[in-house]
C-alpha cells in the first residue's frame, strides 16, 4: 500500500523549501504518491520543475495538481499561486527535491528490488542496458532509466520516480531489479550541481555500484580531472552496502575503493590480465566511520523516507596511489579479460571468448566486464550472463552499425576519451578509406570543442593512418554563411564528387530498399597493421537540426577548425548535417567505411539518412 501520508511542512523541511500560496495541497484527496512531470501530471500529483512561471502554474492548477516544487519561479508565478491557492515550494536545489521524490518513489512502490547505480564519463549507458538486458533476459521483472533517449530520463526532474511508479502501478508493484543510470556530473543552466551523484546514490540505496572510468567532460560544470573525479566518487561515497564495482586499469576509479564503507565489497574489472595472478583480499576500504567530523548533513526526513543522506567531504589528495604491485585482487572477485587467449575470464575460467561477444572493440569489452561483473555481484547464473551477453543489441548511437556497404557506424562519442576510442576501434576494421563525421559541439564553448579536435588529432596518429597532411580547407555549404540560413542543397554534389577526383564508376550504388539501415552484429577483425587508404574528416554544424540549446556559433567552429589547421589536417565543413551525409554517403565506394560521432548534432543522423535513402530510390 502506497503511504501518501506527506504533509506540506514536512515535505518543505525535508528539501530545505520555503512554502507559498497555500499551506495545503490543492487536490481535494491530497497527495497521490506520485512526483510527476507538469506535461503529464494528474490530480494529486506532486509536479517537479526546475523553473515554472504564470503559465505553468495555471496549468497545474487546472490539473489540480497536489503542489509544486521549483528553483526558479519566473514573473508572476508567485502571484499567481497566491491568487488560484495553490501551493509552491520554493526551493534552492531542485536536486534535493528529485533525491527526495526518487527514495520515496523506492520505498513505496518497489521496496524489495534489487537495486544497481551506474556512472562514469563514458560506457555507462551501455553498461546500464546491457545490465539490464541481462537481468531481464532471466526472465526477471527490470526497470532501467536508460535508453537511447536516456538524456531525458535523468536524475535532474522526476522522469524516473515517475517510470517507477508507473511500472509499479502496472505490474503489481512486482520489481526485481532496478538499474539506475546517473550522471558523474550534473548541472543546471551552467551551475554545476554539486555532489549529485552521492546525492542520488544515498536516495537510490543500492545493492551494486558501478564506476564506468573518469575523464574530462561537462567542460564548463567542472574544469579539471580532479573535480571529476570529485563528482564521480559520490558513488562509492554513498553506498552504505552491498558491492561497489571498479574498473582497475582507471587510477582515479581504482582508488575510489577508499571511499566505501568498511561492510562494502569491492570487485574490480580489468582489460589487464596480469591481474589473474595476483590474490589477496579486495577489501582494502579504510572507511569505517559513518558520522565523521566532515560531514555535511543535507536531510533527515524521517516521515519521508530518506533517512540521514550524508555527503562526505573527502579529499582526493589524501587517497591511496596505489600501484598492482602494491595493492591486489582476490581472484573470486574479478573479472578479466585475457589479451592471449581473448576470453573473459571468471575464477581461473573462461567464461566468453571475443568471437561470442556482440561487438568486440576494446570500450566494448570494456562495458561489457563492468555490466557481467555487476551481475556476478547480484549472484546472477554464469551461464545466465552469457546468454544475455550473447543475445545483446546496442542502443542506438551507441557504437551500432546502421548500414553496410558502406558500413556506416553510429557513436555518441562526444568527448576526447569517447572520440579516441571509437576512432581506434573502427581502424580495426576491414575497409579501404575511413571517412569520419563529426557534429561539432554546440553552445558549449571553446574548450571542450579544442580538446575534443585535439582527440580526433591524436587518434589519427594512433592509427598510424596515411592522412592528408596537406591542409586544404573545403568549406562546401550550398547555401548564405548564416547560422539562420537553412538552404538545403544537398541533391547538388557534382562539384563534391568533381573536387574528390570521384567518378561515376567509383560512387556507392544506390541503395535497395532492403538493404536500409541493416543493424548487424559487428565483428572487428583484428589486424596488426591498420591499413587504411584514407582518412578523411568532414566536420557539421548541423544548423538544420539542432535547436537554440545546441547551436554552434562562429566562435566554436573555429576553435574545431584552429587546432586541424594547426596540424595541416584537410577537412570538409558543412553547416548542415544533411548535406554531409548525402554527400559523404554518395561520394563513397562499398567498402568504406563511415563513421558518425558527435552529441545532439548528430542524433538525428539516423533519419536524416533514410529520408536520404528514400529519396533516391
Amino acid at each position: 500500500m502506497i503511504d501518501t501520508r506527506i504533509t506540506i511542512d514536512s515535505l518543505a523541511r525535508a528539501i530545505s523549501g520555503n512554502i507559498v500560496g497555500a499551506s495545503d495541497f490543492r487536490s481535494p484527496g491530497g497527495f497521490t504518491g506520485i512526483f510527476n512531470i507538469l506535461k503529464d501530471s494528474s490530480e494529486g500529483d506532486i509536479v517537479i520543475r526546475h523553473w515554472i512561471d504564470e503559465k505553468g502554474i495555471k496549468i497545474a492548477s487546472s490539473k489540480n495538481v497536489a503542489c509544486i516544487i521549483t528553483e526558479d519561479p519566473r514573473g508572476n508565478s508567485i502571484d499567481i499561486a497566491t491568487d488560484l491557492k495553490i501551493p509552491l515550494i520554493v526551493v534552492k536545489k531542485i536536486e534535493e527535491a528529485n533525491a527526495i521524490a526518487l527514495n520515496w518513489s523506492i520505498k513505496n512502490f518497489v521496496p524489495n528490488s534489487k537495486r544497481i547505480i551506474i556512472s562514469g564519463t563514458n560506457g555507462k549507458s551501455t553498461t546500464s542496458h546491457m545490465i539490464y538486458h541481462i537481468l531481464k533476459s532471466t526472465g526477471a521483472n527490470t526497470l532501467t532509466n536508460t535508453d537511447s533517449k536516456s538524456e531525458f530520463n535523468t536524475l535532474i526532474d522526476p522522469m524516473v520516480p515517475k517510470i517507477i511508479s508507473e511500472y509499479a502501478l502496472s505490474n503489481d508493484g512486482q520489481l526485481d531489479y532496478l538499474v539506475i543510470e546517473a550522471s558523474e556530473v550534473q548541472g543546471w543552466l551552467g551551475k554545476l550541481m554539486h555532489n549529485h551523484a552521492l546525492l542520488m546514490t544515498k536516495a537510490v540505496n543500492p545493492d551494486v555500484g558501478v564506476v564506468t572510468n573518469v575523464a574530462i567532460d561537462h567542460i564548463g560544470l567542472v574544469n579539471s580531472i580532479k573535480e571529476v573525479f570529485e563528482e564521480t566518487s559520490g558513488i562509492a561515497k554513498g553506498m552504505s552496502k552491498g558491492t561497489l564495482v571498479l574498473n582497475h586499469d582507471d587510477e582515479y576509479v581504482f582508488n575510489m575503493a577508499d571511499f566505501a564503507e568498511s561492510n562494502v565489497e569491492t570487485f574490480y574489472f580489468s582489460m589487464n590480465s596480469v591481474i589473474k595472478d595476483i590474490n589477496i583480499n579486495t577489501n582494502t576500504n579504510t572507511n569505517t566511520n559513518t558520522n565523521t567530523n566532515n560531514n555535511t548533513k543535507v536531510n533527515d526526513i524521517n516521515n519521508i523516507g530518506i533517512n540521514n543522506i550524508n555527503i562526505k567531504n573527502v579529499d582526493i589528495n589524501n587517497t591511496k596511489n596505489i600501484s598492482s604491485n602494491e595493492n591486489s585482487i582476490e581472484i573470486n572477485k574479478s573479472l578479466i579479460y585475457d589479451t592471449e587467449s581473448k576470453s573473459i575470464i571468471y575464477k581461473s575460467k573462461p567464461i566468453l571468448t571475443i568471437e561470442e561477444l556482440p561487438f568486440n572493440s576494446n570500450h566494448f569489452i570494456q562495458n561489457t566486464l563492468a555490466a557481467i561483473s555487476a551481475c556476478l555481484s547480484l549472484n546472477i547464473k554464469i551461464k545466465d550472463i552469457v546468454n544475455g551477453v550473447k543475445s545483446y543489441k546496442s542502443l542506438k548511437r551507441r557504437f551500432r552499425k546502421i548500414n553496410c556497404n558502406p558500413i556506416i557506424i553510429d557513436d555518441f562519442a562526444h568527448n576526447p576519451e569517447g572520440i579516441k576510442a571509437t576512432i581506434n576501434a573502427v581502424a580495426n576494421f576491414p575497409h579501404q578509406n575511413l571517412k569520419i563525421i563529426c557534429a561539432i559541439r554546440g553552445s558549449r564553448g571553446k574548450e571542450i570543442n579544442e580538446i575534443n579536435a585535439k582527440a580526433i588529432v591524436e587518434a589519427l596518429k594512433d592509427i598510424n593512418s596515411n592522412y592528408n597532411t596537406n591542409y586544404n580547407h573545403k568549406n562546401n555549404n550550398n547555401h548564405k554563411n548564416s547560422k539562420h540560413e537553412n538552404n538545403n542543397k544537398y541533391k547538388n554534389n557534382n562539384n563534391y564528387n568533381n573536387e574528390h577526383g570521384k567518378n561515376n564508376s567509383e560512387t556507392l550504388p544506390k541503395i535497395k530498399n532492403n538493404e536500409k539501415l541493416k543493424d548487424k552484429k559487428l565483428k572487428i577483425k583484428k589486424s596488426k597493421d591498420k591499413n587504411i587508404n584514407k582518412v578523411e574528416i568532414i566536420l557539421s554544424s548541423s544548423s538544420d537540426v539542432v535547436d537554440e540549446s545546441n547551436f554552434v556559433e562562429d566562435f566554436e567552429e573555429e576553435t574545431f577548425f584552429n587546432v586541424l589547421n594547426k596540424e595541416n589536417i584537410s577537412y570538409t565543413h558543412y553547416k548542415m548535417l544533411k548535406d554531409a551525409l548525402y554527400n559523404v554517403y554518395n561520394s563513397s565506394k562499398v567498402d568504406d567505411l563511415i563513421l558518425l560521432i558527435g552529441a545532439q548534432g548528430m542524433d538525428p543522423a539516423e533519419e536524416l539518412l533514410n529520408e536520404i535513402f528514400n529519396e533516391d530510390n
